[in-house]
């Protein structure tokens, strides 16, 4: 079937998605969820390799590509790449992440596209960037994680680096892709012209280690691992009370006396170890411990209850199973059910910002490969001849 918008606020554009595994296809879920048409290229089954994401029918995959229409296209015959060339034509966005060599091989690249097609906005996603000594090199979110300096700061001191426990260099790298793709084509509403926007998953991850690259560029200091507690504000981290861990955030000096009067120990506050934020730093273990002595007298629900009514931050540390049995998680509906052709009915995550007028929605599951081959072609104007000429050949 034709495109289907999950919303109308990106309706009138059309997206070539020209990627594969994470950050790529992340960008284009962006766009298509807000009402792009996404199309989504892949080599013919005869051609692929293994399939990424645990395979077509796993949920990942299913996730990361919803909202989109699926061709296959041979991209080593001149006949697909013609094809890809004449669709190319048809839309205003182009998002890849080939090794960076690739797409002038290819002659895909934004330089010889854009000499036809001047309004063009044309992504590039990749590990290190599109130049440079590591440019070359194979990209992957756990690589970008260690070389970004993340790996650096998270977990226990003494443990030893920690990755994050989710693709975070893949996931940044394609939403401020897709950020970038808006703000293109925003632009080129007043330009008329379209450019090449190039992040990659090293730069992502670096501007999310944000206060802490400043620690080191402005005040000099190199941030390292503070476990499960905030590297400058104490208390602020995980502790646990009587039934589990939970969360608790104490920031100023207001708070401070607060949390002190609930946890039943105001004498605290003139305690010349925890007065100040200086005396807590030098004497974070003592205070720490200190609180989950006091927290074990009590259950977590006793705690955040309390907590939150004197103003003190505080949270269970959810499992994901609880995430989505939270009362709130579910007034937010942002689980979002779809109907999949090919799996019947699914539950997924949808976007986590509300638009009031064009909001998003998920309408169509992802595609099998190739679903929508001979449906986009003869959208391009392929007659049923010549469709048949290039299935023979291999072409889709």
């Amino acid at each position: 079937m034709p495109h289907m918008p999950a919303s109308a606020a990106l309706a009138r554009f059309r997206i070539i998605d020209l990627t594969q595994v994470r950050a790529g296809p992340t960008a284009c879920r962006q766009l298509s969820d807000w009402g792009a048409d996404v199309i989504q290229v892949q080599m013919p089954d005869h051609m692929r390799g293994d399939d990424t994401l645990g395979g077509q029918d796993g949920s990942d995959y299913q996730y990361t590509h919803r909202n989109k229409r699926s061709i296959t296209l041979n991209l080593k015959e001149p006949e697909g790449i013609a094809i890809l060339k004449r669709l190319i034509a048809s839309a205003d966005v182009v998002v890849e992440n080939f090794r960076p060599d690739v797409k002038f091989r290819l002659g895909i690249d934004y330089e010889t596209l854009s000499k036809d097609h001047p309004g063009l906005v044309y992504a590039s996603i990749s590990g290190f960037g599109q130049s440079g000594p590591l440019a070359e090199r194979p990209g992957f979110d756990q690589i970008a994680q260690g070389v970004s300096g993340l790996m650096s700061v998270t977990g226990k001191a003494g443990d030893g680096p920690m990755r994050v426990g989710i693709p975070i260099a893949d996931l940044c790298a394609g939403i401020f892709a897709a950020q970038g793709v808006l703000v293109a084509l925003l632009e080129r509403d007043v330009s008329g012209k379209g450019q090449w926007i190039q992040t990659s998953l090293l730069e992502s991850v670096i501007y999310m280690m944000d206060f802490q690259n400043s620690r080191w560029l402005i005040d000099g200091d190199i941030p390292t691992q503070a476990g499960n507690y905030h590297p400058t504000s104490i208390p602020t981290g995980v502790y646990k009370a009587k039934d589990g861990y939970m969360n608790i955030a104490v920031f100023g000096s207001k708070i401070w006396e607060r949390f002190c009067d609930i946890l039943g120990a105001p004498e605290w506050v003139t305690d010349e170890r925890y007065k100040d934020k200086q005396g807590r730093s030098v004497n974070r273990d003592s205070i720490n411990a200190e609180i989950n002595r006091r927290l074990a007298s009590q259950d977590r629900a006793y705690w955040v209850e309390r907590f939150n009514a004197g103003g003190v931050a505080c949270g269970l540390i959810n499992d994901v199973k609880g995430v989505f049995e939270e009362p709130q998680v579910q007034h937010l509906g942002i689980v979002k059910d779809v109907v999949s052709l090919h799996h019947g009915p699914q539950k997924m995550v949808g976007q986590p910002m509300q638009l009031g007028r064009t909001p998003s929605t998920i309408v169509r599951s992802a595609p099998k490969r190739g679903e929508h081959s001979e449906e986009i072609l003869k959208e391009l104007g392929l007659e049923a001849a010549e469709l048949a000429s290039l299935k023979s050949k291999g072409v889709y």
